[in-house]
């Protein structure tokens, strides 16, 4: 009964976090279509004339992207039989991802946002021990503002 019990539990958590997982999906993409007009790169030398550039703005974007328990049991089986650990990679696209949409919607009036970068860092009570419970992603650049016409 007892097993039962426990591979109900397994199940349910496999399928809402699946869910919840394919939900955050669909909402960084739909919002990924809104900023395709503003890039985020990096680059030596600005492409406007001095003239054109009305101002600078350091802005930023952070995401703390928990995995579920189910996949953090998939990922210590991982370990030990070796391989890739696709839970992990899925945790850590989904929090660069959303990092950067959340720079970008610092500054949505920007002509581009430049020399970006981003940090990531395990946290929670399992990173000391090289378990990853949650993941933090920090995007930074400079919003490139440049002057009406």
């Amino acid at each position: 009964m007892d097993l039962i019990i426990f591979l109900t539990l397994m199940a349910m958590g496999y399928l809402v976090g699946s869910s919840l997982e394919k939900k955050h999906y669909r909402s960084i993409e739909e919002r990924e279509k809104l900023f395709l007009q503003l890039p985020a790169i990096t680059t030596k030398t600005l492409p406007y004339a001095d003239g054109q550039v009305r101002g600078l703005q350091l802005v930023n974007g952070s995401a703390v992207i928990s995995v579920d328990y189910f996949k953090r049991i998939l990922a210590r089986l991982r370990n030990i039989f070796g391989g890739t650990i696709t839970s992990y990679e899925s945790l850590l696209d989904r929090a660069r991802r959303e990092a950067v949409l959340r720079m970008k919607e610092q500054a949505p009036e920007a002509a581009m946002i430049v020399n970006v970068r981003i940090e990531t860092s395990a946290i929670g009570k399992y990173s000391a021990r090289r378990n990853v419970s949650c993941l933090e992603a920090l995007a930074y650049g400079t919003a490139v503002y440049l002057e009406k016409e």
